[in-house]
């Protein structure tokens, strides 16, 4: 459902509110999910230091500067019951996600083409308010505005996130900014300032001393230029508003107006374990305490440059806790990957394993107990595992009584989850741990405009971890038919009808599969091939 709204019009007399929005409308923001953004993950989040949130399962959802809706429309799509409102500045923006919900009939999201600082009580109240990527970007009276949402108009025991770039890391990209404004900036078309900015920085990385702190600077931000799309880098450096602050201000502004800090998104950065003991035992004795200044002293550690805050209504910073409780990390569920790195399977017996696990961190894993758990989350992931399942497998799988392996299996799943080398959720998400007789995936999903293999040649969707992912040809034309109703002959059957009618080619050693035994057996293997993949991308449901 789109609404147009009267107060989009008359904020249009504020000169800069119509400068964004003409940027906005020339410039898309590219319209996908964020996964730290998950209403899921902000509910675990809040659990995880203390605080009960509602169920995102019938939640009601904000947000400000949702562009076509990637980021919103995806949970309203896992959650039926829920309802989900987006708000952004950009018209063309908000038409382009009004086209997607009308294929893929969704009733509880609405889109609505409206100006931030003109949003009062008559919206009502939300269990959660996400605004990714505007903070920034805006204004000073719409950063006071956005606050002013998060405070007036969140539930009181609601979560907001706002995500913003920060000192000290954004000072020396404001030089890069500087000069790729200077450049660029005068110029009349959006293709021509990015040009025209990227040149400036190919010449000053060409022309640089070796020894300057602009070299240093540009060695650091030229990765980002080189292979950033021009949507972000547009946003990013050339926008007419990118006023980054240090993180202590930032929870300064929003205590002015009632909220207080909870957590980052990435819950890894918040523990002082994870950058070494130089730096652990030193700040312990600093900040006395103080989360908050604890966080400001990392980012000069490590030059931060971008943060993602969880905020809460100030009346409940007491109920925060940030030593982690067993009881509520027994009530979380845990998912995870876990690849041995000399390509072999993990095995009980033997030497330790070193793993890849989740964000491509490395873990080592020593005790049988350990790999056990190990096991059943590699075979289980994208599914969730409770606690009580792992440790009950683990008994299985070692031998070993229920009072030997508790303790090292709650010790490793604490460790994991401060390294950020796991997932957690409050409640299982809706996605397959096996593939099942009859397939399925969710119905907005297969229905969704780009998942068409008439709509070119690359397609992604959002999966059940608010990740976007990939899709083959093979894996769009399943999606097709992945309703639950279908037996493995008869999709092979629908992807036969898909090759015959040229929708679909099966290519093999550079040539197109004919219409024979060889070729059936061939795409049998792939179908069984891409329906593993689809499990594992979590876009199959339980």
């Amino acid at each position: 459902m789109v609404v147009g709204t009267t107060l989009f019009e008359t904020a249009m007399s504020d000169t800069s509110t119509s400068e964004l929005t003409r940027y906005y409308d020339a410039v898309p923001y590219d319209s996908h999910p964020f996964p730290q953004t998950a209403i899921e993950h902000l509910e675990s989040l809040a659990f995880l230091f203390g605080l009960d949130t509602p169920a995102p399962a019938r939640a009601r959802v904000l947000e400000l500067g949702c562009a076509a809706g990637g980021n919103i429309v995806p949970f309203a799509i896992r959650h039926p019951s829920a309802q989900a409102i987006g708000v952004d500045l950009s018209p063309v923006q908000i038409a382009q996600g009004a086209a997607a919900l009308a294929a893929m009939r969704l009733s509880n999201v609405e889109l609505r083409a409206f100006n931030i600082a003109e949003i009062d009580a008559s919206f009502g109240q939300f269990d959660y308010i996400v605004c990714h990527g505007v903070y920034s970007w805006v204004p000073g009276p719409v950063q006071d505005a956005i606050l002013r949402v998060c405070a007036e108009n969140l539930a009181p025991n609601g979560v907001a996130y706002v995500s913003y770039n920060v000192y000290p890391g954004w000072k020396a990209r404001e030089i890069v900014r500087d000069a790729m404004i200077l450049r660029g900036g005068p110029r009349d078309t959006p293709e021509e300032k990015l040009s025209y900015a990227r040149g400036m920085l190919e010449f000053l990385d060409q022309s640089a001393r070796p020894d300057s702190v602009l070299k240093k600077t540009l060695d650091e931000t030229m990765p980002i230029v080189r292979g950033g799309s021009s949507s972000y880098l547009l946003h990013e450096f050339l926008e007419p508003c990118n006023a980054p602050c240090y993180f202590k201000e930032f929870v300064e502004r929003a205590g002015s107006h009632g909220l207080a800090y909870l957590a980052d998104a990435e819950p890894a950065t918040m523990f002082v374990q994870n950058y070494g003991e130089k730096a652990r035992e030193p700040l312990l004795r600093e900040c006395g305490g103080s989360q908050v200044l604890m966080e400001q002293y990392l980012d000069f550690l490590v030059n931060r440059t971008f943060r993602q805050t969880l905020l809460v209504k100030a009346e409940r910073a007491g109920e925060i806790r940030y030593r982690l409780d067993a009881a509520r990390l027994r009530a979380l569920q845990f998912a995870g990957v876990f690849a041995p790195e000399d390509g072999s399977a993990i095995r009980l017996d033997g030497p330790e394993q070193a793993c890849k696990a989740m964000r491509n961190l490395q873990v080592v894993l020593r005790l049988p107990v350990h790999k056990a758990v190990a096991q059943v989350l590699e075979q289980h992931y994208p599914a969730t595992v409770p606690v009580e399942a792992l440790i009950t497998a683990a008994v299985e799988r070692t031998g070993q009584p229920r009072d030997v392996v508790e303790s090292p299996i709650m010790a490793m799943l604490e460790e994991l989850l401060i390294l950020g080398a796991v997932r957690v959720r409050r409640t299982a998400p809706e996605v397959a741990s096996q593939i099942s007789a009859a397939p399925r995936a969710l119905d907005a999903l297969r229905l969704a405009p780009s998942v068409a293999l008439e709509a070119g040649v690359d397609a992604s969707v959002c999966n059940a971890w608010h990740e976007l992912v990939a899709l083959t040809a093979l894996e769009r034309c399943l999606l097709e038919v992945l309703d639950g109703q279908h037996s493995p002959d008869a999709l092979a059957a629908h992807v036969a009808t898909a090759v015959r009618s040229d929708r679909l080619r099966f290519i093999k050693e550079g040539q197109p599969l004919g219409d024979n035994a060889q070729a059936d057996a061939f795409i049998g293997q792939q179908i069984a091939q891409a329906l593993h993949d689809l499990r594992r991308k979590g876009l199959l449901v339980a």
